[in-house]
């Protein structure tokens, strides 16, 4: 609760605001109550605004081309490791899933499958070779 105390043509006033809700505010003026409403004055912020011209895009902008690789399928490896046995040999072809090469990594040998069909175009690494994770194995 805030008290003020005013002064209008010689008259002086109690004023008390006991609670304001919104733009409605009770008060007191020497002991009689009143609910008033507020008018708040709008403030011109002092910041300027930015006006920008519309971004024009350009024919062909903001579409994505994909560029043809003649690598077609990468097989890369999933974790670094050393390359311990390969399965697969160069023009050998290869379904979904089958077992490509065995690489150690982690003290454990772990299988890395082919997630595509096609045939093995180059093999990248031999047995014994350390790599690193996403280094290009196998191209197909």
């Amino acid at each position: 609760m805030k008290k003020y105390k005013f002064t209008i043509k010689g008259n002086d006033y109690e004023v008390k605001i006991n609670d304001v809700e919104g733009e409605v505010a009770q008060i007191e003026v020497n002991g009689t109550e009143y609910n008033v409403q507020l008018h708040r004055e709008v403030k011109q912020s002092k910041t300027p605004k930015l006006v920008r011209k519309p971004v024009e895009k350009k024919p062909g902008e903001g579409t994505i081309q994909k560029a043809q690789t003649g690598a077609g399928v990468l097989v890369k490896a999933p974790l670094p490791g050393n390359i311990f046995k390969i399965l697969v040999n160069v023009g050998d072809t290869i379904k979904k899933g089958d077992n490509l090469l065995i690489m150690e990594a982690m003290k454990m040998e772990n299988n890395v499958l082919a997630e595509k069909e096609g045939v093995v175009k180059t093999i990248k690494v031999k047995p014994g070779d350390a790599v690193l994770q996403g280094d290009v194995l196998i191209e197909m």
